[in-house]
């Protein structure tokens, strides 16, 4: 019986120079496209941080950007109660999400900040984390939620100059975390917001409401509803003239500028006159110009 031949094995030929560049270069593709491997954030690297959805990533913030409490000047009842329900969060102890909202320039912001290092310094020791997510960020306030919900701290989360416009669903990711969702807010976290409106949404928008749709309370609830679920509400008002004085006289004895009171008290209002209103920081801005006119460094 013949035996059948046997096929020659295939030679398999060294990959070229060409090959191994060519493959590299698909290695390399493939890996810019894989998703970036999540990393826990290093919470002890800092006490501010920025969330930066794209990646999941908080960046920490080496030195925030504030004043201190004894400075802000004409918002005692406010200060006060905000303080107070942030020492209540760091000891473990229920506290409301807050809302800051009413005039520009008042504080509002400054406050959150100098709260925040107040009560970090006195009480949580180190422990009490300052996050700011932007206003366009929102939506991804469940996966920040996500990420500070294990670790061993406690954390205000924090929006400056919160608003919707028309046409802006993105509130619903936010209703959801204060309150509404299956999941909720964590024991850990609390939000505080700043705004100039006290309904987070323009007057405006809830009057178009209201004249467009069939029910109009029940077009405009969702939207009001949103404030509602904060559970703190601290107004912020257009100051009076000696109390816009009082916040200059307090920047220019701690950064120890050298002007008479009357000169101060003269140039300070002719300042506000010239601006057209009276704030925390119309007087800040005031008493950066006074500092660079008489060569203070603050």
């Amino acid at each position: 019986m013949a035996r059948k031949k046997s096929r020659p094995k295939a030679k398999t030929r060294p990959p070229s120079g060409s090959d191994s560049a060519l493959l590299s270069r698909v290695a390399a593709a493939l890996e810019r496209l894989a998703p970036e491997a999540k990393t826990e954030p290093g919470f002890s690297a800092a006490d501010a941080f920025v969330w930066h959805p794209h990646g999941a990533r908080l960046a920490p913030v080496a030195r925030v950007n504030r004043v201190g409490m004894g400075l802000l000047k004409g918002i005692d009842r406010v200060r006060d109660t905000l303080v107070e329900n942030t020492e209540r969060f760091a000891r473990g102890l229920p506290a409301n999400n807050a809302l800051l909202w009413g005039a520009r320039g008042m504080g509002k912001s400054s406050l959150v900040k100098a709260a925040h290092a107040a009560v970090n310094a006195s009480h949580a020791k180190g422990k009490l984390k300052l996050i700011e997510i932007h206003r366009e960020d929102i939506e991804s306030l469940p996966d920040l939620m996500t990420l500070l919900r294990p670790a061993p701290y406690r954390f205000i989360v924090f929006c400056d100059d919160l608003s919707f416009e028309a046409e802006d669903t993105s509130y619903k990711s936010l209703k959801a975390v204060l309150e509404g969702g299956i999941e909720g807010r964590p024991e850990n976290v609390i939000l505080y917001a700043t705004s100039n409106r006290r309904h987070l949404m323009a007057r405006e928008m809830m009057e178009n409401e209201r004249a467009t749709a069939i029910n109009p309370g029940e077009a405009v609830e969702e939207k009001v509803s949103l404030s509602d679920r904060f559970g703190l509400w601290l107004g912020f008002h257009r100051c009076s003239q000696e109390e816009f004085l009082a916040m200059v006289d307090g920047y220019v004895a701690h950064y120890k500028i050298p002007v008479g009171a009357n000169d101060l008290r003269r140039e300070a209002l002719e300042w506000a006159t010239t601006r057209g209103a009276r704030s925390g920081r119309v007087a800040w801005q005031f008493v950066q110009d006074l500092a660079g006119r008489l060569a203070v460094k603050i």
